[in-house]
């Protein structure tokens, strides 16, 4: 189930705005109702259930996009060290998917696939 944070990101976004913190609050009373929108100050309708209900699916998919993301950013080598993959890539006359850089970049593609 996709989080209330993004379901209501997305619904702003098809209203042609961005997530403001300044106008947009989600709170949780810990009562066992979870989250729910606590402060709403954009100049379009402040979504009711069924409306963010809509966004289920979509949040589902772009919460899995960001996860799988997230875990290749955290794979892929520092950024020094890709640019030295390159740099031997290129002395060795390898840009093209023989070279190192390119293998480990295919690697954790494969390892993390967007589906």
């Amino acid at each position: 189930m996709a989080q209330l944070y993004t379901k209501v990101k997305l619904y702003i976004e098809a209203n042609s705005k961005t997530w403001e913190d300044t106008k947009v609050k989600l709170a949780n009373f810990s009562d066992g109702n979870g989250d729910f929108i606590s402060f709403w100050d954009y100049d379009f309708a402040k979504p009711n259930d069924s409306k963010i209900a809509e966004y289920e699916t979509a949040g589902n998919t772009e919460e899995t996009l960001n996860n799988v993301l997230t875990k290749r950013k955290k794979e892929y080598k520092d950024f020094g060290h890709q640019l030295d993959l390159l740099y031997h890539d290129m002395t060795a006359g390898k840009l093209d998917n023989s070279g190192e850089w390119h293998k480990h970049i295919k690697a954790v593609k494969d390892a993390n696939s967007k589906g």
